[in-house]
């Protein structure tokens, strides 16, 4: 291997692909993993070629006839699945006078790779530019590579963890810790389909309490934690987590209110602005959840009236400056310009599945779902507590898109 291959660290890239800037891939997986699950943006072009031809090609001298077949603008960056066979190519097509890197440690690595920003929690009632106070913050933390989100609550000297990744139980603890903070709370705000949740480790990590809401236990759940119902309180600091009962996605599906984390109230004399409301899988950036994940396709109807439900009356009382942060994000829904994946409630009220009765709802998201995200029978057993996965296996199981929305983001 070339030690002076041009490479690029999975942090840098996607900071490429959150701008915008044009980036071609080559990836030399083979088809069946690219077509499952690839690097993904607005300005991102993949072209899959196997690394057998990329080997033909430096045998046969025809390096320029192979990077020709690369399609899109910008600099080519060359992955694999360790970013090992991606090197040479890099290597290959730098020496051959291409502006080509590496993606370090491959698609193994940008898997790994996990963002966090502070989120705007403030609204118009306290004036432009108002923020929390200095020790309380609301966290989002997002993984590019699934869409997964997850959350970091932290008032004072405590902080409460939404939606932990179980592979990224360590960065949770670290976090708080250099906010002066110990984690003393981890929420998962349902039974996780398409990643293996962080709640028990993290907790055990920790000396936390872990928590769930009384219908995402009652799916089977067979370890011990502490149960929310609808309008609960969880003390954090000077700031309370409420538990919002929000079905359709699951039945356990619950919503965060996060009250006291900074300025709220906004000018709907009438309406509840908290915080931040932390969905879920109930409400996206652009789309709303699945439905069929828990009952199947059978039970799918149902549970869609029920999120119908949950949107336009259980959220009802949640006025249009709510700052929504979802659970997950769709692929195509870039972070905003402060780096965060979050809309207005009154933003997401203009999407056609808000105007619609509740019948035209059930067929809406019913109609054309996306494939059920890989592995999600056995992952689902994992997070109940029936089954057991080391890390390494966990690891493996959860990789791969997210596919948790109902509908594209754009529709």
């Amino acid at each position: 291997m070339n030690d002076d291959t041009p490479s690029v660290s999975p942090a840098d890239l996607q900071e490429r692909i959150d701008r915008g800037d044009p980036v071609r891939v080559l990836d030399l997986r083979n088809r069946d993993e690219v077509d499952r699950w690839k690097l993904s943006g607005p300005a991102v072009t993949v072209t899959q070629r196997s690394n057998a031809k990329f080997v033909q090609a430096t045998v046969t001298d025809s390096v320029d006839e192979f990077a020709g077949g690369v399609d899109g603008e910008g600099p080519i960056i060359a992955v694999c699945a360790r970013g090992e066979a991606s090197r040479e190519a890099a290597a290959a097509l730098t020496e051959h006078g291409y502006d080509a890197s590496n993606l370090e440690g491959g698609m193994a690595a940008w898997a790994r790779l996990l963002t966090a920003v502070e989120l705007p929690v403030s609204d118009a009632d306290a004036g432009a530019g108002a923020e929390a106070d200095a020790d309380t913050a609301v966290v989002q933390y997002r993984r590019p590579a699934s869409g997964c989100l997850g959350y970091m609550v932290v008032s004072g000297d405590e902080a409460a963890v939404v939606d932990p990744l179980r592979a990224f139980t360590d960065r949770y603890v670290a976090d708080a810790r250099e906010r002066g903070a110990t984690v003393e709370t981890v929420v998962d705000t349902h039974v996780h389909a398409d990643h293996v949740s962080g709640l028990r480790d993290l907790a055990e990590a920790a000396d936390a309490e872990a928590v769930m809401s009384v219908p995402a236990v009652e799916r089977g759940v067979t370890y011990d934690l502490r149960t929310v119902a609808d309008g609960d309180g969880i003390p954090v600091g000077d700031v309370t987590l409420e538990a919002v009962h929000a079905p359709g996605h699951t039945t356990g599906m619950t919503a965060v209110a996060v009250h006291g984390a900074g300025p709220a109230g906004g000018d709907e004399s009438d309406s509840d602005v908290p915080s931040a409301l932390l969905t879920g899988d109930s409400l996206f950036v652009g789309s709303v959840a699945r439905p069929d994940l828990e009952r199947g396709a059978d039970g799918a109807a149902d549970l869609a009236r029920d999120l119908h439900r949950t949107l336009t009356e259980r959220f009802a009382r949640f006025g249009d400056e709510t700052l929504v942060a979802p659970g997950h994000h769709a692929e195509g829904i870039q972070p905003g310009t402060d780096g965060a994946v979050t809309a207005r409630l009154g933003e997401l009220r203009e999407l056609p599945v808000f105007s619609v009765d509740a019948d035209e709802f059930v067929e809406y998201v019913t109609a054309d779902m996306p494939p059920r995200p890989a592995n999600f029978e056995r992952v689902i057993a994992i997070n109940l507590g029936r089954e057991a996965a080391d890390e390494d296996e966990a690891f493996e199981l959860e990789l791969g898109p997210n596919n948790c929305a109902a509908t594209p983001a754009d529709d």
